[in-house]
């Protein structure tokens, strides 16, 4: 790929959409493209912590997964978000697993190398401690939800969450999630079981909460559920 190929590709990403050409010169030569399978993945638990990814095309599952061998979904990145957020001024290992869901063209960018250009340009380190801190302010949010709300509420709050980042808005209002998140998928994310996930779409469905269409797709009116956490 050419460089004003990754160029164009890099500043479409809010990190570096205020960039001016020279700064986002310097970015794109250390940058790196490459395509990845469904199915691969990017990076293992424990791997050396090498790069950061910046997703143009596709969606990557970020998990954990315990001595047993249980998984633990951290999140479910698609295109124009970066991982892994730990990956700036850190050093070690890659702190989770990172597979590639669907087929995806990410862009590298070494973390050594990175780090470099982010001395010489101050304005894009306050950038990426503004990211950074948009991601701590989420994860407090999910910690505090396993903390105080009971399992309902989490999967109501889940739901809300999925809506708003993977799904899209229809003309009456509601939000249309694709039927892309497994409930293994739901329950590893928030920590409980596929057979509570189930049960609880279920009631639900049955409440009027939620619909689902004859793909298995929901719709969901995030009002509706917003009261329904308010009212428990």
């Amino acid at each position: 790929m050419k460089v004003e190929e990754i160029k164009k590709l890099l500043s479409g990403f809010t990190l570096f959409r205020d960039l001016n050409d020279y700064e986002l010169t310097k970015i794109t030569d250390i940058a790196i493209v490459r395509d990845w399978k469904k199915h691969s993945h990017v990076f293992l638990q424990g791997d050396p912590l090498e790069n950061v990814y910046f997703i143009f095309d596709g969606k990557i599952k970020i998990y954990k997964s315990d001595v047993s061998g249980k998984e633990q979904i951290v999140a479910i990145m698609k295109k124009g978000d970066m991982f892994p957020h730990v990956g700036f001024f850190r050093k070690g290992d890659y702190p989770a697993y990172s597979e590639v869901l669907e087929p995806s063209t990410l862009i590298a960018i070494p973390i050594s190398k990175f780090e470099h250009v982010l001395i010489e340009n101050p304005e894009l380190s306050i950038k990426v401690f503004k990211v950074l801190g948009e991601k701590i302010v989420d994860l407090q949010n999910r910690l505090e939800e396993q903390i105080l709300n009971n399992t309902y509420e989490q999967i109501v709050k889940l739901l809300i969450r999925l809506a708003k980042s993977h799904g899209k808005k229809q003309d009456d209002g509601t939000i249309l999630l694709k039927s892309e998140f497994t409930n293994k998928d739901l329950a590893n994310m928030i920590g409980t079981t596929r057979e509570t996930i189930s049960r609880t779409l279920t009631k639900m469905k049955k409440d009027d909460l939620i619909e689902v269409d004859e793909d298995g797709n929901m719709i969901i009116d995030i009002e509706i559920l917003m009261e329904e956490i308010h009212l428990i």
